[in-house]
């Protein structure tokens, strides 16, 4: 961190509430403010990182997914992705989720980037991967509270799909950013 920060972290005081939401504890955090050193409140969830996938088909289609999401009550266009589970890394995570979600595997494998989610709230990151060679394998293997619907587009229709606003998943707008973008980082995890 650098040193010209230190004025605008606040200083944890205690934890005062601990509830565990399977997906997140959510946590009730008291710290100080750097200059009047008053204590306030916050709520912090702390769960798993996540990772998503954009899989590309040798024909440049790209592998999507539809399902419904109870936060805002809507069917939403969608990347695959999901946790990452203890002891995994991300990379397996990607691939495990693509399988899964989508029946489809990929000869080559990249990492793209990663954003925290909402660092106001979360503690964890999702990190995105490039599958390219995507090839339907099996049928999907979907999680008990999973209804998913697969689906491939071609890659230059998803410019249109975020600017009509089909796509307005967050995460899955950065992930196309990256890839937009080209910027490949360095495979970390």
């Amino acid at each position: 961190m650098p040193s010209d920060d230190r004025h605008l972290i606040w200083p944890f005081v205690r934890h005062e509430e601990e509830t565990d939401f399977r997906i997140f504890v959510a946590r009730t955090k008291i710290a100080a403010h750097p200059t009047s050193q008053k204590e306030h409140r916050f709520t912090v969830l702390d769960g798993a990182d996540w990772t998503n996938v954009i899989a590309l088909t040798a024909s440049q289609d790209v592998v999507l997914i539809r399902q419904y999401r109870h936060g805002t009550d809507t069917v939403t266009l969608e990347i695959p992705g999901g946790a990452v589970d203890p002891g995994e890394s991300h990379r397996l995570a990607a691939e495990r989720e693509l399988l899964e979600e989508t029946g489809y595997q990929a000869k080559r494998w990249s990492r793209l980037g990663s954003v925290r989610p909402n660092p106001a709230l979360q503690v964890n990151r999702c990190s995105t991967w490039l599958a390219e060679g995507a090839e339907q394998v099996a049928e999907p293997r979907l999680d008990e509270g999973e209804a998913i619907e697969v689906k491939t587009v071609p890659l230059e229709r998803v410019r249109p799909l975020i600017a009509s606003g089909e796509i307005d998943h967050a995460l899955v707008v950065a992930a196309f950013y990256y890839l937009f973008e080209s910027h490949r980082a360095p495979e970390t995890r």
